[in-house]
């Protein structure tokens, strides 16, 4: 199977995702908890990964993300 990102990076989302919830002084914890009460489950580690580029983000997690920070998902593909 093909990488199609340089590294050891797992997404491109993970950088924009820490960066939206630092503006919003929001805690990994508390934006987990957040995702959970729209049904998505990612614990606190989870969001540490995503943020670190460690680990995947499914569709479903992205919208949801998305949808805690009020943006489109285009825009957690923004630098």
């Amino acid at each position: 199977m093909a990488r199609i990102i340089d590294g050891s990076a797992m997404n491109l989302v993970g950088k924009k995702i820490k960066k939206l919830r630092k503006q919003r002084k929001m805690t990994q914890r508390e934006l987990s908890e957040k995702l959970e009460l729209l049904g998505v489950y990612v614990c606190r580690g989870s969001v540490s990964r995503m943020e670190e580029r460690t680990r995947t983000v499914t569709d479903i997690e992205l919208y949801a993300i998305s949808c805690v920070f009020g943006v489109p998902v285009s825009a957690l593909f923004e630098e």
